[in-house]
């Protein structure tokens, strides 16, 4: 006699919209995570909890809590969906998965790596949606934290830890000027801080350094540009607005050139370290997956640079 197995009357939407609705706390962010409506979110949810004969989660002035029961299947949720990933990386069909990649990346990654980065997850997620954000190292930790981004590529220093952190490498900093201005190709910190110092924006360490550096001289007065775009102290330095310091990566084309030289100098701030950062615990195996070769892919540019 074979036994009937029970009919599953919940599908996989309903289990994704359980799981971000109870990490983000909120109907409103689940829709915008899932990219649909919070009508769309509260439907799978209410559809979850008829099938399963109880109540998940409790809404009220806003906020968003779990029951009991809600919070213990929510690990359950997890590993289902998480099978769900396993099943299609074993049967190597990445083509079949579907969604959006919320990407954070710096600055200097926009300029040295990022498209070729792009074509290779596109190539491997065919049907994968991303979307970018290019902003300072440390509000993309915050969008990390809060969840709104997936993966960030990032630099150092971090103040909060990652369950996921993959080191990419580190990228020298070197100074560099036009050569009508600069024609020596060394400078002492005299005849530095007697052109005007472009450098990135001032909550950052780069930036920090820098100060710190030209303070210890209190004989001096250097005229530090901060700015928050990179690439508009690369295009200053090359129209001969001053002397800046930028990652090598990033003016290796310039220097090449002869657009700009780089300028020997006994100081220069320490390397800005890199790394590929998500929630390992939480996230889906793509995330790990995108990281993975975002590490690739810096290796192949620092190889061919």
């Amino acid at each position: 006699m074979s036994v009937r197995k029970p009919l599953m009357r919940f599908n996989l939407k309903q289990l994704e919209a359980f799981v971000w609705v109870a990490d983000l706390q909120s109907f409103r962010r689940a829709a915008e995570r899932l990219n649909t409506t919070q009508p769309n979110i509260s439907a799978r949810i209410a559809g979850l909890e008829q099938a399963l004969g109880t109540t998940l989660m409790t809404r009220d002035a806003g906020s968003v809590r779990l029951t009991g029961k809600g919070q213990d299947l929510l690990t359950h949720a997890r590993r289902v969906l998480d099978a769900t990933d396993a099943l299609v990386a074993a049967a190597d069909q990445k083509s079949l998965i579907e969604g959006t990649l919320r990407l954070g990346v710096t600055e200097m990654i926009v300029h040295t790596w990022l498209r070729a980065y792009l074509r290779q997850l596109k190539q491997v997620y065919p049907r994968l949606s991303v979307e970018l954000t290019v902003d300072f190292s440390v509000n993309l930790e915050k969008g990390l934290a809060e969840r709104s981004l997936d993966l960030a590529l990032q630099n150092e220093p971090f103040s909060r830890l990652a369950t996921g952190q993959i080191e990419i490498g580190a990228y020298e900093l070197i100074w560099v000027a036009s050569p009508d201005v600069v024609p020596e190709d060394t400078l002492t910190i005299e005849a530095l801080a007697a052109q005007p110092i472009l450098t990135h924006a001032r909550d950052t360490r780069l930036y920090e350094e820098v100060a710190a550096y030209f303070a210890a001289r209190r004989d001096l007065s250097p005229c530090l540009v901060p700015s928050t775009n990179l690439a508009a102290c690369q295009t200053m330095s090359v129209d001969g607005m001053g002397v800046a310091i930028l990652p090598a990566a990033m003016v290796a084309q310039d220097i090449q050139t002869g657009a700009l030289k780089q300028i020997d100098h006994a100081w220069t701030p320490e390397p800005l370290h890199f790394f590929a950062r998500y929630d390992a615990e939480r996230a889906p195996r793509l995330v790990a997956d995108a990281a993975a070769i975002a590490v690739q892919v810096a290796q192949d540019f620092d190889q061919q640079s």
